[in-house]
C-alpha cells in the first residue's frame, strides 16, 4: 500500500523501552513530510493497547521490550490488526528469529546500527507490499525462508494431507494460482478451492503465504 493509496500521512507507532532512542527515532521519522508518529510504547501491553486505539499503518518494534517477548507480541498484533506493517528494529537477531518473525507477520527486519536512510527505505518498502531484511528489499519471501529455516524431519503422516493435497501444497508453494493449479492437476477450480480449504484446516494456516512457509519449514515440499 503506497502512501497515495492511504490518502494521508503514514501513521507510525514506535515501540522501544528506551525513551532517548524513541525520541531520536521520532525525530528521524518525522523528518519525512508524510510520516507521522502517532504514539510511543515502552512495553508489550502498551503496544497492543495503542495499536487498538490508534490504528497505525506501521509499527517499529524492538524485540527486547518488557512484558512479553517481541515474537509473541507479533502473534497478538497479527490477530488484532492484520493490515499493520510491523518492522523489527533490533540491536541483534539470530537467523532463526528472523525466519520466525517473518512467519509471525513481521514485514521488515532492520538492525539499529543501520544507516538512517535504510530505516526510512524499509518503511516505504513494506508500504508497497514487499518485505525488507537487513539492507535490502525482499520480493520473494518463500525463497528467503528456504535459506533461513532450519531443516526439520518430515512429519510421518504429513499432517493428514492426502497425496492430492500434497500436490496442491507443492503448487501453492511454487507460486501457482488456483486456475493454474486446476490446469496443472486436471481439476476444476471448485475442486482446487475445496482442497485448499481442507489443507488450511488440517495444518492450521489461514492464507497461502503462511501455508508456503509452513510447507518449507516442515519439509513438505522439495527444495528447488
Amino acid at each position: 500500500m503506497a502512501n497515495d493509496a492511504i490518502g494521508e500521512s503514514v501513521r507510525i507507532l514506535a515501540v522501544d523501552d528506551h525513551p532517548i532512542f524513541r525520541y531520536g527515532l521520532r525525530r528521524l521519522l518525522e523528518s519525512q513530510s508524510d510520516f507521522l508518529v502517532v504514539g510511543e510504547a515502552s512495553d508489550a501491553m502498551q503496544a497492543v493497547k495503542l495499536t487498538r486505539e490508534l490504528s497505525p499503518h506501521v509499527m517499529i518494534l524492538d524485540l527486547a521490550i518488557p512484558g512479553s517477548p517481541g515474537l509473541e507480541v507479533l502473534r497478538e498484533l497479527r490477530a488484532l490488526s492484520p493490515l499493520l506493517r510491523t518492522i523489527i528494529l533490533t540491536a541483534a537477531i539470530e537467523k532463526n528469529d528472523i525466519a520466525r518473525a517473518l512467519q509471525l507477520g513481521a514485514r521488515g527486519i532492520v538492525l539499529k546500527e543501520a544507516a538512517t536512510e535504510l530505516i526510512i527505505e524499509s518503511i516505504r518498502t513494506v508500504l508497497e507490499g514487499q518485505y525488507w531484511v537487513g539492507r535490502e528489499r525482499v520480493s520473494d519471501l518463500v525463497q528467503l525462508l528456504q535459506r533461513l529455516l532450519p531443516r526439520k524431519m518430515r512429519a510421518e503422516a504429513n499432517f493428514g494431507l492426502t497425496p492430492r493435497e500434497m500436490q496442491v501444497v507443492a503448487a501453492i508453494t511454487a507460486g501457482y494460482s488456483n486456475r493454474e493449479i486446476a490446469q496443472k492437476l486436471c481439476l476444476s477450480d471448485q475442486t482446487v478451492k475445496h482442497h485448499i480449504t481442507n489443507i488450511f484446516d488440517k495444518v492450521g494456516m489461514s492464507n497461502r503465504v503462511e501455508l508456503s512457509l509452513f510447507a518449507i519449514s516442515h519439509q513438505l515440499v522439495d527444495e528447488g
